[in-house]
């Protein structure tokens, strides 16, 4: 998924909410004790080599999926679809939650989805399974402390927490009132209590106590990978299936010549991986906190022959076909005739890729096209089939129990 993208924006706060009550809406319809298993490590779903087994809830929503897939894609030349499943439990490393107030006391909220918040909506949490184990450790705890000091329970409105498996978490706290020194001094003394980093925010104001980022790692086809995660920046949020993805992608390019380009990198989620692959790497992406972000993973993994063009999708066509000159490139010292581009790697917004772009696409031999709408997808397929075929196709599950999905495609240049 591309920078501040997902299905519905499922990679970031609003996503979370829409996630989260598709959960909980399944298990108020009668399917908790479904839910419980899928949620929940069952010692009847465990192999004898201790590895946990997929429940039947969870085969079913996977099975779904993949059957609608297929019916989308029907009626074009298409390969199997490669499945890649996610954890049941544990799986999101992300997760935001509304702070409720009752007299003395606060707890983490959720609301039924389509309902106004309020008491008639409200779900009570004391923990969210679906939430990585680090974030279900700190819950209670963090709430512990925030509810035993006044100062910094009072109009708090919403806490994040950005968890990695790394170790580092990160934690937002937003607050619907000006936050003073006072605030500062006694989140000081929690943030190390708690060995965490916190960010304090309300309307204008930004208090980072020590840092607005953590430092993940990715293990991909036995090598590891580092990347800087910036609060409020665009993450996957299932590292597991993340994993997954960048080692299909990599697996697309097991063959490669010439150069990559990639558009729509983020912070180089993909883009280090797949640089071990390519002679060189060119790399764009709009967003200067992400491109920021991109710059020191790429100085972290050691990856220098990769290059960053500050430019959207369309204005890297607009600048690849000569028809309009960019100070940015030139300032960058980024020549495109220097390139010779044989493949090209994109991971666009729901909206899919533009018209002009899907063109560009089209004069690549090679196209790996990972996708979090599979409606654009299918749409952008009646262009680029006219020059390509499918080779190879993948559903990655990144988020389990719902409707969103998330999935790749190899798309090879027909011969002429």
């Amino acid at each position: 998924m591309a920078t501040g993208e997902a299905v519905g924006n499922a990679g970031g706060a609003q996503g979370f909410f829409e996630d989260a009550c598709l959960v909980v809406a399944a298990i108020k319809n009668g399917e908790v004790g479904v839910f419980q298993t899928a949620f929940g490590y069952n010692p009847l779903l465990f192999s004898i080599f201790g590895t946990p087994m997929h429940s039947p809830a969870y085969l079913q929503q996977l099975d779904d999926k993949t059957a609608l897939l297929r019916r989308l894609f029907s009626g074009i030349p298409m390969p199997e679809w490669q499945v890649f499943p996610s954890p049941e439990k544990h799986y999101r490393m992300r997760a935001e939650f509304r702070i409720w107030h009752e007299g003395e006391g606060i707890s983490y909220a959720m609301f039924e989805r389509g309902q106004k918040a309020g008491t008639a909506s409200l779900i009570r949490l004391t923990d969210f399974p679906a939430a990585s184990a680090a974030i279900n450790r700190l819950m209670p705890l963090l709430l512990a402390e925030l509810s035993a000091d006044p100062l910094l329970k009072n109009r708090l409105y919403q806490c994040e927490f950005l968890s990695t498996l790394s170790g580092e978490m990160l934690v937002s706290l937003i607050y619907h009132r000006k936050l003073d020194d006072s605030w500062k001094h006694a989140t000081l003394a929690l943030q190390e209590k708690l060995g965490i980093f916190i960010i304090g925010r309300s309307k204008g104001q930004k208090l980072v106590l020590a840092q607005d980022f953590v430092t993940e790692t990715l293990t991909v086809n036995g090598e590891t990978f580092r990347y800087r995660q910036t609060e409020g920046g665009f993450t996957q949020p299932n590292a597991a299936v993340c994993e997954k993805m960048l080692e299909w992608a990599c697996d697309c390019a097991q063959t490669p010549n010439g150069d990559l380009l990639e558009l729509y990198c983020g912070n180089g989620n993909f883009t280090l991986p797949l640089s071990r692959r390519f002679r060189r790497v060119l790399a764009t992406e709009v967003s200067k906190t992400s491109v920021q972000a991109a710059q020191w993973n790429i100085e972290a993994n050691g990856a220098d022959n990769i290059r960053i063009a500050r430019l959207s999708a369309e204005e890297f066509t607009e600048a690849f076909n000569g028809s309009r000159e960019f100070r940015r490139l030139q300032e960058q010292q980024i020549d495109l005739a220097e390139y010779g581009f044989s493949t090209v790697f994109v991971d666009p917004p729901r909206a899919g890729v533009d018209d002009d772009t899907l063109k560009l696409l089209a004069r690549f031999d090679r196209i790996i096209y990972i996708s979090c709408n599979p409606e654009t997808l299918r749409a952008n397929l009646d262009a680029l089939l006219q020059t390509h075929t499918v080779e190879r196709a993948a559903l990655f599950d990144q988020f389990p129990f719902t409707g969103h999905i998330e999935s790749g495609l190899l798309l090879h240049k027909k011969a002429v």
